[in-house]
Formats: structure tokens, sequence, C-alpha cells
């Protein structure tokens, strides 16, 4: 099983400066902790700092090695083209392979704030993911069709990214998982599920690619964690926190504890069918996500062990 970190990208800070520091220092402690693949998320017109995926991955890069990386981009909100070009650059910056999260996004302010309709989601992010693809093989493309979304005339990009762009989509409701299926290279459960919920969209999953005729590809679950240097640690430092309802999130939902207990909840995701999970930090005080994610290394460390033949 594989351990990836999705780094936060929100930040209540009074210098905008702090919040990018703290990125680059968890990309940095992500890469001592040897952890898997560098992921960022994607929102916007946000009220507090959310430091930007494509500039914010750029600079993380440096601190991050040869490993796999990439961002969310939420599709039906982005010109193909600009998402193809930047994601090029990404790709040919980082010697390791690029991993394009997408979704369609909820239907909230981000659509009336950059003018999309929200209905037009399903089929924008399709046709986005279409032309992507196309863009990156080298094509030259024209959009022309009676729902064309984005009006593309003789649209290239250069540079191509040097090896093929891997695709999870990130979906919970069942059309949703199906286009992942169908479209996708992996599927991204949401964070929120619980336990039984998570082996239940897994099992759809796995049909939705047998009923398209397509392999399974990735199957990653994000799971919002915390590692604590002892179990009363962990349960002191995300108390209030998960007491507050963290982002709503049923407690089932959250992993909180001792380097052995996050292991062993590792484990039963993996024994789902789970091959990588995502992690991302509750808790907020930077020093203490730090040391929660150098702590990730004997995570690491026992879910190797697990494996090992005696």
């Amino acid at each position: 099983m594989r351990v990836s970190i999705s780094v936060q990208s929100a930040y209540n800070v009074d210098d905008p400066r702090e919040g990018a520091r703290r990125m680059i220092d968890r990309a940095r402690a992500a890469r001592n902790a040897g952890l898997d693949a560098l992921f960022v998320g994607d929102h916007h017109a946000t009220a507090m700092p959310y430091y930007q995926n494509t500039a914010i991955l750029g600079r993380m890069l440096a601190e991050w090695g040869d490993r796999p990386a990439g961002a969310l981009y939420l599709l039906p909100l982005w010109h193909p083209l600009i998402v193809a070009e930047q994601v090029g650059t990404l790709a040919s910056v980082m010697t390791g392979r690029f991993i394009l999260q997408c979704a369609i996004g909820p239907a909230d302010n981000q659509f009336d704030a950059m003018g999309v309709p929200v209905r037009q989601r399903p089929s924008r992010f399709e046709q986005s993911l279409s032309i992507l693809r196309r863009l990156w093989a080298g094509e030259t493309v024209t959009t022309e069709d009676g729902n064309d979304r984005f009006g593309l005339r003789e649209a290239r990009i250069s540079p191509c990214p040097p090896e093929p762009v891997e695709v999870w989509i990130g979906a919970s409701a069942a059309p949703a998982i199906d286009r992942a299926a169908r479209l996708g290279d992996g599927w991204l459960a949401a964070p929120g599920l619980t336990p039984a919920e998570a082996r239940e969209q897994l099992r759809l999953y796995r049909e939705a690619c047998e009923r398209n005729g397509k392999p399974v590809g990735a199957c990653a679950i994000r799971r919002d964690i915390y590692v604590g240097e002892t179990a009363a640690e962990a349960d002191q430092a995300a108390a209030g926190i998960i007491s507050r309802g963290y982002r709503g999130f049923p407690r089932e939902a959250l992993i909180v504890g001792a380097a052995a207990r996050v292991a062993a909840s590792f484990a039963e995701l993996g024994e789902m069918g789970y091959d990588e999970i995502v992690v991302r930090h509750l808790v907020q005080h930077p020093a203490r996500v730090l040391d929660s994610i150098a702590r990730l290394a004997g995570v690491r460390e026992s879910l190797a062990a697990v494996r090992r033949p005696t």
C-alpha cells in the first residue's frame, strides 16, 4: 500500500507568506518521511488565503524529489487549454510522473464567481478531459460539435508532458463512480466515508470497471489524520477539532492515534482493496503537523512489515 499526502492549501494567516512557507515545509517533511506522492487541492474565490495549485506545486516540487506528484483540478471551472499547458510545464519540471486528480466540483459559489453554469458540470468535465488527453498527446484540437463548451480553434500546447499523465477521478455518487471507471486511470474516494461506505463504494467502482470493460485502476482514498507521539497526545491534539464537527465528517472517517493505531487503520483499508491512502492533516498547529508527517515513516514501515513473508 502506498501512503501519499495532500498538503492543505487554505490557511487563516495574517501574513500570506506564512501559509506558503507551511506548505513548503510540509513538502520537505513528506519527502524526508519517504511518502509516495505529493498533491495539492483546488478551490477558488475564497475569503481566506488559498494557495493556487499550479503555482504552489511548482515551488513545492523543489523540495520533493523524483517521486510522483500532482494536483486536483476541478475541470468544469477551467479552460482545458490552460490546464493542459500548466500540467505540461509541471510535468516537465519534475522527474516523477504527474497524477491529475480531477472532479466535477461541488455546486457552490465558485461556479457563480467564475461565470460557469452549474448545470454544465458533467458535460464540461467530460469534454475537458477528452481535450486534455488530445492536447497532451500533441494533437491540434478544434471543437465544433453542437455541445461544445470551450470553443477551441487550432489549439495545441508545448511542452507536452514527457510521459503519460495519470488521471484519477474523484467521485462519490453512483453515476460519478461510473464516470471514473469509464474515463479514469484511477478512482479517488471521498475523505468523509465511513469504513462501511468506503467498502461499498469500492465495490461499486470495481463493478463499474467490469461493466465498462475497463481494467481496475488505482484505488485511492483520502483520509484526514493525525499521528501522535502517543495515543494520549494524539487524542489531546485532535479532541477539540473533532468535537467541533471537523468538516462535518463522521468520527469513523478520521484516523487519530499513535503510529501503530494509524498503521492498523491503513491496513484495514488495504484489506478492503485500496492501494493508496492520501493523507491530509486535521490539526492546524504547524509543528504538530510536521511531527505527524515525520511519524508517517514509521507507519509506512509497519505496513511494509505486514506485507513481508515470515
